[in-house]
């Protein structure tokens, strides 16, 4: 930081700096420029007066410096140069100066000259006998004044480039300080600058979340172990009878059935676990496409069929077709997972209706049985990973406690809503709202 606010400090006194140059650079020039041509006004009126009085010989042992003298006769001609042989100098008559003095007793102009082969300033002036005496000095150029204030200027650039460095590194210690002295843990506790409140807010609420997610994760592990616990015993106690030849020959295939069905119970809830991580993911590898959720209603029906009559519940699909925007594994699991919680807690004799109704602008999905219903306390966490509801009553049901939270992650993804009615004693309604087409 501190190396970023000194190439600003340094950038802004740069800027200021070269600007304030240009500035009384320009000022400068114009004011010297000013004060050479009248300085050169006054020097040509005494030379003008030395000529009158003594003409040609008023030039005889002048030493000239930094000047330059010529005479001029009335048509032109050179009567005298301190620079250059007058009888090869070309006629002079068309010179601005020339023309000026000539015209009204005096004249200035600026121009380049090939003969000294710089600028010049020039002024002339007419004498009573119609001559004209001319004076031109060397123009300073801007580079002369700036290397003239060479020393000047690189002094104003050091104290420039050394007070950047003092303020940056003062100023990124009193940037940094509040900063380092942030109490992370507790974000909205600290008191510093307003521009970084909504930084705090967000990493407040990223905690809060990362919390949540933590003890999630935390609940999630102790209920996938719990559930694990069950038929892992079942499957190592039954499996330890048979190796220990504790089991007689007829009672060893209801063991090995116990067994199977506790290696079902297991490979159940990998299938759970592996379906909620893919959709806690974002189901990256699954694709909405154009497909029947009618249909995908009658194939989980069909697979859970024999289910339902070995538990002596019926099973109703109404409706018709229902072509829409989804998923079709997910559809189906919707519908696979609401008509087996309908399944598993009915009674013999029971009923669990699905119907699928195709609206203007949605799918309706109503899977309704008439099972022991669940409390209005209980209803709120129903859709939550692991909740079955009473364990008096759902202890010797089997199943993983994450079919719901499948149905309500699957819903999310088809941004779908969820309706639930239900009463204890007579039955419960969930109800899918799918949208016709996919939702950005």
């Amino acid at each position: 930081m501190t190396r970023r606010l000194f190439r600003s400090h340094c950038a802004v006194a740069l800027a200021v700096f070269l600007a304030s140059v240009a500035l009384i650079m320009g000022v400068l020039y114009g004011y010297f420029s000013r004060i050479q041509q009248t300085q050169l006004r006054m020097q040509t009126q005494l030379a003008a007066q030395g000529v009158e009085r003594c003409g040609l010989d008023y030039f005889d042992g002048l030493t000239v410096r930094d000047c330059r003298i010529t005479w001029i006769d009335g048509s032109g001609a050179v009567l005298y140069d301190s620079a250059a042989d007058a009888n090869a100098m070309e006629n002079h008559l068309e010179r601005e100066e020339v023309r000026r003095a000539l015209a009204s007793g005096y004249g200035e102009s600026r121009r380049y000259s090939a003969t000294l082969t710089e600028r010049m300033l020039y002024a002339a002036q007419r004498l009573s006998d119609g001559t004209v005496l001319r004076l031109a000095i060397a123009q300073s150029t801007v580079l002369t004044m700036l290397l003239g204030m060479g020393q000047g200027l690189a002094a104003v650039a050091f104290i420039a480039l050394l007070l950047s460095a003092v303020m940056a590194r003062r100023a990124a210690r009193r940037i940094v300080e509040p900063i380092n002295a942030l109490d992370l843990d507790e974000p909205l506790k600290n008191e510093g600058y307003d521009e970084i409140a909504p930084l705090l807010s967000r990493l407040d609420s990223q905690q809060k979340q990362l919390r949540d997610q933590t003890q999630m994760r935390r609940e999630f592990t102790a209920n996938v172990s719990h559930e694990l616990k069950t038929p892992l015993h079942v499957i190592s106690g039954y499996a330890e009878l048979i190796q220990n030849g504790m089991v007689s020959q007829e009672d060893i295939r209801p063991f090995a059935g116990k067994i199977y069905d506790g290696t079902q119970q297991m490979a159940k809830l990998l299938e759970d676990i592996t379906s909620l991580s893919r959709l806690d993911e974002g189901a990256t590898d699954m694709r909405f496409e154009r497909t029947d959720l009618y249909a995908a209603a009658a194939s989980a029906v069909e697979e859970l069929r024999p289910m339902a009559e070995k538990a002596g519940v019926s099973l109703r699909l109404t409706g018709g077709a229902a072509p829409m925007e989804g998923i079709p594994a997910l559809l189906r699991s919707i519908v696979f997972n609401l008509v087996e919680n309908g399944v598993k807690y009915g009674h013999a004799g029971g009923t669990v209706q699905v119907q699928v109704e195709l609206g203007p602008e949605q799918v309706l999905l109503t899977v309704r049985d008439d099972g022991p219903g669940i409390p209005a306390e209980q209803q709120e966490y129903i859709f939550e990973r692991f909740y079955r509801g009473e364990k008096s009553h759902c202890k010797d049901i089997p199943g993983t406690g994450l079919g719901l939270s499948i149905v309500k992650h699957a819903a999310l993804v088809h941004h779908a809503r969820i309706g639930l009615e239900s009463e204890p004693g007579k039955g419960t309604t969930v109800t899918v709202t799918f949208p016709l087409t996919k939702e950005s």
